[in-house]
């Protein structure tokens, strides 16, 4: 026999004898799980079930059936939905999201604990199917986890909404503010304080009730108007994906209204009260009595549970500290005006820069008592951001300008009213004066302001002579 052949030969059995190992262990899995499928049958058929029925709507009152729709949450997540032969495909909130869906007589498995538990959707109802010796040992923590896996489903997918009060009622638009922790610019150990203490709060709903508190908590947010109140309210309801209740207390008529506003907002939310240092100080405008602001803070009606107030002020000067002991306010965030740590933040994410040669400057010129809020010199970053060194240039001969005007007022200057010049991203960021009004117009118009200086001192003079 030629060689060839033999080697063609020998070849062809090769993958004879490969094609039947592959074929050999494919049986094998599939004898394996035929026999499991067995097993499972003949112990389904042993044992006692216990059948139990959720139906979608309440008999007597044909209203939703609460566990029903967490309960339909919970299946749709379950990983056996996904081997099953048929399921339903829906789209999500987000275009790009794909939602399993349960179809009518559809059955699915589930295992908690080491039970087995079966789950048919039926057109008339669903029930579950659970061996009767699992019911003492698996169904009370089941359905508690039932709850537990389907509230978080139902947080995390949920659109949040920001409330605004109008005419005794609550209307809300989407909220969809793209504040992060991340993008905030404060100092990184508080941060990181703020953090761990609201993902604590979010976990110690027994630990709040075993000692016989609400479980809520409670912030207050204090600085200068521009230093990112406003941006931690919005990151910290991204962060708990919370609705946002914004709370107006000018808009309140009296203490009955105010109730009547907290009683109808709901748990999982954050209720925001802006300058409420304005509020309390004006007491002339003010509707509200001192008694019926403190009972909504702390009083018997903030007792829902899982919510986080926020109270902002420019300043805690002259206000009554019995409104901000600790157990009403909880924890004191101060939000001061931009140092250089929050300037070298607001430089990486706006211009992308971490270091540059004209960082020792701007350094030396807030050293020297310069102060401007996070958002003046962001906004010179935005409109700048093309050339990080014509930023940082607009950001110094602003900062230089304020420095100027707190010598000419004796070192003190309102943290609220810190000048800052506006500049243009096209001019490269000089004064509007020296693009805008040409060369010799400005010199005519000192020129004439000189001359209307000099009149008017001596129509001054002439009325002093006079009276003499």
């Amino acid at each position: 026999m030629p060689m060839f052949l033999v080697n063609l030969f020998l070849i062809c059995l090769s993958i004879i004898c490969f094609l039947f190992l592959v074929r050999l262990f494919l049986h094998r899995t599939a004898l394996i799980y035929v026999v499991r499928r067995c097993v499972e049958w003949v112990e389904d058929r042993v044992h006692v079930h216990q059948h139990f029925r959720v139906p979608e709507f309440n008999d007597s009152t044909h209203q939703e059936n609460l566990f029903y729709r967490r309960l339909s949450l919970y299946l749709n997540s379950l990983p056996s939905l996904e081997d099953s032969d048929f399921t339903n495909l829906f789209s999500g909130i987000n275009p790009n999201d794909i939602l399993l869906s349960l179809d009518d007589h559809q059955q699915v498995h589930d295992i908690f604990l080491g039970a087995r538990l079966s789950w048919l959707n039926q057109i008339v109802r669903d029930h579950q199917n659970q061996k009767k010796k699992d019911k003492r040992r698996i169904l009370k923590p089941y359905l508690q986890h039932i709850h537990a896996v389907s509230d978080d489903i139902e947080q995390r997918g949920k659109e949040l909404r920001i409330h605004n009060h109008s005419n005794g009622k609550w209307k809300s638009v989407p909220f969809n503010h793209p504040a992060t922790f991340d993008s905030l610019v404060i100092d990184p150990d508080l941060k990181t304080k703020i953090r761990s203490d609201l993902e604590a709060f979010l976990k110690s709903k027994q630990y709040y009730h075993k000692l016989g508190r609400v479980w809520k908590r409670s912030y207050l947010l204090y600085g200068p108007s521009g230093t990112g109140k406003s941006s931690f309210i919005a990151a910290t309801a991204n962060l708990l994906n919370y609705d946002v209740y914004n709370v107006n207390l000018w808009q309140v008529a009296d203490d009955a209204d105010l109730n009547a506003i907290l009683l109808k907002t709901t748990s999982k939310s954050v209720i925001v009260v802006e300058d409420l240092d304005r509020y309390v100080l004006e007491k002339s405008r003010a509707r509200i009595t001192s008694s019926g602001l403190l009972n909504f803070m702390d009083g018997i009606l903030n007792s829902q549970d899982e919510r986080l107030m926020i109270f902002t002020m420019n300043s805690k000067d002259g206000v009554d500290p019995d409104l901000l002991r600790p157990g009403r306010i909880d924890m004191h965030i101060h939000f001061p005006m931009c140092d250089f740590n929050s300037f070298k933040n607001l430089a990486n994410n706006y211009l992308g820069v971490k270091e540059h040669k004209l960082f020792p400057q701007v350094e030396e010129i807030i050293q020297s008592g310069a102060r401007m809020s996070p958002a003046e010199i962001s906004e010179l970053m935005l409109v700048n951001r093309s050339s990080p060194s014509r930023a940082l240039k607009s950001v110094i001969s602003a900062l230089q300008s304020n420095s100027k005007h707190v010598g000419k007022v004796g070192g003190r200057m309102s943290e609220s009213t810190a000048p800052s010049p506006a500049m243009s991203e096209e001019s490269g960021g000089v004064d509007w004066k020296e693009t805008v009004v040409p060369k010799e117009f400005r010199k005519l118009y000192g020129l004439l302001r000189l001359k209307s200086c000099r009149r008017a001192g001596s129509l001054d003079h002439d009325s002093e002579i006079s009276e003499r």
